[in-house]
């Protein structure tokens, strides 16, 4: 299904009249990290703030939709963003690694897989990762499921 069909749907059974939402897809492995969501294990994520400085683009923002998509673009589920805020990699907390539900879920193992993905991402556009970067952490909570 795609996202604009699902979003249709999510409008008539609610009874909302409003066509504000992004459609996207989870790193490097949106299929698990969609099936977290359905599952509500995954109910946070986190980007690197320059990205969104280098692209132009607003920062997410609490009450904001977002259909999360497969590899495939399939869409999945429709989230709604509950809270945003930034600080520094060095200081997303343990409790924010385990909200993202990935692997044990401890701060140890967020920051090895995101130290990576991060640093894969920013030397895309010539960054260099560091541990001061700021991090956008965005926590949700599913709101429709097909």
């Amino acid at each position: 299904m795609k996202a604009s069909e699902l979003w249709e749907k999510y409008k008539q059974e609610v009874n909302i009249d409003i066509d504000n939402y992004e459609a996207w897809a989870f790193g490097d492995s949106p299929d698990k990290l969609a099936e977290l969501v359905l599952k509500g294990i995954k109910v946070g994520t986190a980007s690197a703030h320059i990205l969104y400085e280098l692209e132009n683009e607003d920062l997410p923002r609490e009450g904001e939709y977002s259909i999360i998509l497969d590899s495939c673009e399939n869409a999945v589920c429709i989230i709604k963003t509950t809270k945003v805020y930034v600080v520094p990699f060095k200081e997303v907390s343990e409790s924010h690694a385990y909200k993202e539900g990935e692997g044990d879920r401890s701060l140890a193992y967020w920051r090895e897989v995101h130290e990576k993905f991060f640093t894969n991402c920013l030397n895309e556009v010539g960054i260099e990762f560091d541990e001061e970067m700021l991090v956008v952490c965005e926590e949700f909570e599913v709101v429709y499921r097909p």
